[in-house]
């Protein structure tokens, strides 16, 4: 849309010249598109736990009734309950409106015009999206083939303005985790290292400590995924103290809902339950992988979080990206030449999975 030349002058040149992260298409979109009811489309492009949450979290957000009051600036018994579950000092922990949020108080904590960050790539694009709207840099490293961390190449790139260093642990969408060898290299350089753990439940690895030895890590998780809070947008940072103390002079005061605050303390009353979830998706996570690798057209790679990124072998992932969508299965494409011809598909229910593989066996003499 072409912006009027008296309007043009008022908005920042960072923001004339983005591109901005892009969302997939909303599925009532594609379900209006392809004539089919939304309740009948299959979602595995989200990254969205199949179960939902649990009964225990819809129930205290159903009886409360306090939500004319505003919510605890210091968000207090859900960071005391985090650190529980973590271990972590509750006063190293502040909780955003979903990772997302947190990323952008790092960034505008940090952040002066011209300072660098790295970002290995693929990874999650809204490192890459963020950064030049807080007057900062981007440096990309390509990973390597196989999509490792290509260390050396990483601090070969970092100057004296590189403030951070993002690393996605599983990789999004790679799946793959880094070594904790490879963090400590990276945390050795002394730039901010910030270990986006988004997929920690599902891989039951994680780098928080580190934080006893090194005061240069970032710890970012999510209640999105294992929790099934997508919905809500509820994440938390780790941090070292001295950072924390920083990110809540920028923090907005009433940040998180008093609702995304009560469903973080049923989340963590009913933990039993939704490991319990967890468990099932990792179960079928090792399902579905055996289930595309018998196929002749996808090279799935092995995952330690809740999808799989498969390599199209035969044929273009667009166009069976295409045929899923019109039997109503949604799989992640993307337009990104690195990954131009792959899919990510998220694990779902055993029912998901057996309607995504007969769909794919039905096509594979088309393409």
């Amino acid at each position: 849309m072409a912006i009027p030349k008296a309007l043009r002058r008022l908005i920042r040149n960072a923001v004339l010249d983005l591109d901005g992260y892009v969302p997939v298409e909303p599925v009532e979109a594609v379900a209006e598109r392809i004539g089919k009811p939304v309740d009948e489309i299959i979602r595995l492009h989200m990254n969205e736990n199949p179960y939902g949450t649990s009964m225990r979290v819809q129930e205290v957000l159903a009886s409360f009734d306090h939500y004319q009051e505003y919510p605890d600036a210091d968000q207090r018994v859900a960071r005391e309950r985090i650190a529980a579950y973590t271990g972590a000092p509750s006063q190293r922990i502040i909780i955003g409106n979903g990772s997302d949020e947190l990323i952008d108080l790092l960034l505008l904590a940090t952040i002066d015009p011209g300072d660098e960050v790295i970002v290995p790539t693929p990874t999650f694009g809204v490192y890459e999206s963020r950064t030049p709207l807080f007057g900062g840099v981007v440096r990309r490293v390509p990973r390597t083939a196989d999509f490792d961390l290509d260390v050396d190449a990483i601090t070969q790139a970092v100057t004296e303005r590189t403030k951070l260093i993002f690393v996605t642990a599983p990789n999004n969408p790679t799946g793959n985790m880094p070594t904790t060898q490879q963090i400590v290299r990276l945390l050795r350089t002394g730039a901010l290292i910030v270990a986006d753990e988004a997929y920690y439940e599902f891989s039951g690895k994680t780098f928080l400590p580190l934080a006893r030895e090194f005061d240069n890590l970032v710890i970012l998780r999510t209640f999105s995924k294992w929790a099934g809070l997508a919905g809500m947008r509820l994440g938390y940072a780790i941090l070292p103290d001295a950072l924390a103390a920083e990110l809540w002079k920028v923090k907005q005061p009433f940040n998180v809902s008093t609702a995304g605050l009560k469903a973080i303390e049923a989340v963590l009353d009913d933990i039993d339950y939704l490991q319990e979830t967890v468990n099932r998706i990792k179960i079928e996570r090792g399902r579905l992988y055996r289930g595309l690798r018998k196929l002749n057209f996808l090279q799935p790679y092995p995952s330690q979080g809740n999808f799989i990124l498969c390599r199209v072998t035969r044929g273009d992932a667009h166009d069976i990206h295409r045929r899923l969508e019109r039997r109503g299965i949604l799989v992640r494409k993307y337009s990104d030449p690195d990954l131009r011809n792959y899919l990510r598909i998220t694990v779902g229910r055993p029912e998901h999975t057996d309607a995504l593989m007969a769909a794919l066996r039905g096509m594979a003499g088309e393409i």
